[in-house]
């Protein structure tokens, strides 16, 4: 079984990051990223436009995500994964890894 999980997406900070601690104590960040590109299918100009939320786990990640404004554009590398483990929960969040802002 091949179990690629792997995502990179640029995009807008919508909101502020938001933090808080997981019941485990690991520090947990959360913001949204807006992406807006056009994509090419079936030979056609396609135009893409969506919002994910983002969770960023551990100190390291909180900080970079901490630094983060509104308008910032950023470039985030992860996997996804459910929003929460509750059993009718279906919404996708990106699982960070690395956030690296873009420079102007």
């Amino acid at each position: 079984m091949i179990a690629e999980n792997r995502l990179v997406v640029s995009g807008v900070v919508c909101n502020l990051p938001q933090s808080h601690n997981s019941p485990a104590g690991i520090p947990l960040t959360r913001f949204t990223l807006e992406h807006r590109s056009q994509q090419v299918e079936a030979a056609l100009p396609r135009d893409t436009f969506f919002k994910i939320i983002v969770v960023a786990a551990g100190t390291e990640l909180k900080q970079a995500a901490g630094k983060l404004q509104r308008g910032d554009e950023v470039c985030v590398e992860g996997f996804l994964s459910r929003m929460s483990y509750r059993e009718d929960e279906a919404r996708l969040a990106l699982h960070a890894e690395t956030i690296n802002k873009q420079q102007a």
